[in-house]
This record gives C-alpha cells, sequence and structure tokens, in this order.
C-alpha cells in the first residue's frame, strides 16, 4: 500500500487497553504490508477535542513514515472526529477516510431518548465520564457527546463540515440479524429496534452512509454483524460456512485494502 494506515476508534473505549480495541485486525493488515498505526484519542471526549489531538497524531505519523499522506479507517464516532480534523480543522494530509458504522446522519433513537430532562442524563453522564477518567480520558463529555449524535445536530455537523474535494471518503454498515444476536448488545439493540428497525447493536444503516456508501456488509452466521464485531471484538471468525457474505471481520478490513491499493492509496 501506498500510504500507510491509521485506525480510529469510537466511543467509549481506548487503543491502549490491555484487551485492544482492534482485535487480530492491526496485525493481520501489517502482514499485507500495511503500516499501521493507532489514533490513541479521548474514547469520549468531543469531537472537537479528538479532532486537534488527531491533526497532531497525523503530524507525528507523517514524521515518522516521511510520506505526504496516509489512509484513515475509522470506526463509529471516530469517523466524525476524523472529519472535523479535515474540514474545519483544515487536515490536508488524509488520502481517504473509510468509516465503519460511523452515525453520519445522526441517530433517531438518541433523537427520542433526549427528550428526557437534561440534568438526568447528565447525572447519568457523570458517572461515566468518572469511569473514563480512571480509564486515561483527560476531559470525558460524555452528555455532550450523546447530544450531537442527533439527527437536528448531525445536519448542522454535516453543513459546516463539507467534505475536502482532495479527500475519498467511502462508509460502510453492518447489522446483526436480530436483537438477540450479540449477547452484549441486547438491551441498546432492542431499544434501537423499536424506533429504527434493523440495525448493529447502536446504529442503522440510514444513519451511516456518507461518501462512496459501499453498502451493508453481510455475514454468513445467523448473527450478523454487530457494532462490536466490526473491531473484532471476540478475535476468531463469526462462521465457517460459505456463502453470499463474510466469514470472518478480517475479510472486510483486507477488502478495504484492496480496494484502496487499487486507487493507488
Amino acid at each position: 500500500m501506498r500510504f500507510p494506515i491509521l485506525l480510529v476508534h469510537g466511543m467509549g473505549f481506548r487503543d491502549d487497553e490491555k484487551i485492544g480495541y482492534w482485535g487480530r485486525i492491526p496485525e493481520r493488515l501489517r502482514n499485507l504490508g500495511c503500516k499501521v498505526f493507532l489514533s490513541g484519542q479521548d474514547a469520549n471526549a468531543s469531537t472537537e477535542e479528538n479532532g486537534r489531538f488527531l491533526v497532531n497524531r497525523v503530524d507525528e505519523i507523517l514524521t515518522a513514515c516521511n510520506c505526504e499522506k496516509i489512509n484513515v479507517i475509522a470506526h463509529s464516532k471516530g469517523g466524525l472526529d476524523m472529519r472535523y480534523a479535515i474540514s474545519t480543522l483544515g487536515l490536508k494530509s488524509i488520502a481517504s477516510l473509510t468509516m465503519i458504522n460511523t452515525p453520519n446522519l445522526g441517530s433517531k433513537t438518541l433523537d427520542s431518548l433526549l427528550k428526557i430532562p437534561r440534568q438526568i442524563i447528565e447525572f447519568g453522564a457523570f458517572f461515566f465520564d468518572l469511569a473514563m477518567k480512571i480509564r486515561g480520558d483527560k476531559n470525558p463529555q460524555s452528555a455532550k457527546v450523546c447530544y450531537t449524535l442527533t439527527t437536528k445536530a448531525a445536519q448542522k455537523f454535516n453543513c459546516e463540515n463539507p467534505d475536502s474535494s482532495d479527500v475519498y471518503y467511502q462508509s460502510y454498515a453492518c447489522t446483526m440479524k436480530s436483537p438477540f444476536s450479540d449477547i452484549f448488545m441486547v438491551i441498546p439493540a432492542l431499544v434501537v429496534w423499536a424506533f429504527e428497525g434493523r440495525n448493529d447493536g447502536l446504529l442503522s444503516p440510514d444513519s451511516c452512509v456518507w461518501g462512496d456508501f459501499k453498502g451493508t456488509i453481510e455475514s454468513n452466521s445467523k448473527r450478523g454483524i454487530s457494532h462490536a464485531d466490526q473491531v473484532d471484538a471476540r478475535r476468531r471468525p463469526f462462521t465457517k460456512k460459505e456463502g453470499s457474505g463474510i466469514k470472518d471481520i478480517l475479510e472486510l478490513y483486507e477488502k478495504i485494502v484492496s480496494d484502496l491499493e487499487a486507487r493507488n492509496f
């Protein structure tokens, strides 16, 4: 691959955890000959703060690799953080931005859930922020982040952060086949199913569309692909069965790399 790859994580987790956010993915990409870097931004900081962090992180990578551009693969909110860095902060050194289940158009579910009094949201967010600080975040703002993920906030964000003509943008969506497909995501999946229908445990495919939308990726398993599966949370294939979908999330990342190589990125 011509340019290095920066993996940008989503909300709620950090790159430096012992468990590892990206599972087997970095190793597989390195085995394919890619130079792979992790972003390291705060888990629950605002898009503005994470965007500023990512600008500096990209500069570090450019210096380390002596290259002019990098490719970015972002999961969930990480895609918004990078879009902000490119558009509002003027980051010029991005060749491509690939987003996997990034809420580019906002969440209709949050539109409804956030109608409850803000004091209740902020009370719960206080304890979540405390946990994030223990895990390493410098300035977690969980309540603020939640409000920026509504459809109205997304519309405003998209107007303020138009795509750069110098960057190739593409996006993917994934879904579970039922709310009970992933035991760790049953409760949020049921909630989102009630408001928006099929989802990955957090987001519906409709909310993830941006740029060159590659569609909804299917798996050959009966459970589909959850939000956690997208970053290889279980560290194993979905199934051994052959079919029209993918057997292992690594196949998606291999396809992304192959497509970027074909574009000389």
